[in-house]
């Protein structure tokens, strides 16, 4: 299982570089550490929610983890489940 640090912006600013990042993982099992993210845009977001999509479609799991607390608080905001943005391995229906 690989392991991505995700930058400490994830925002316009860093869109392009996570997306190279995150398809450069594309099929195998990945860990995304948001451990240090202290910013999460709705760029960001989308990007992470297309991986979410793909690791599914995929069967592979995704797993974000760490997650620090400005990744937890804007998922609240956002109004997301964190299950939104993981994979459990299995594609769905």
């Amino acid at each position: 299982m690989t392991t991505l640090a995700l930058a400490p912006r994830l925002d316009l600013t860093h869109a392009e570089q996570a997306l190279t990042a995150i398809r450069a993982c594309e099929g195998q099992p990945l860990v995304l550490d948001a451990g240090g993210v202290t910013h999460l845009g709705g760029l960001g977001l989308q990007i992470l929610l297309a991986a979410a999509r793909s690791w599914r479609a995929a069967g592979l799991a995704l797993t974000i983890s760490p997650r620090s607390p400005a990744f937890e608080e804007a998922l609240s905001l956002f109004g997301l489940p964190l299950d939104a943005l993981q994979s459990e391995g299995a594609a769905w229906a």
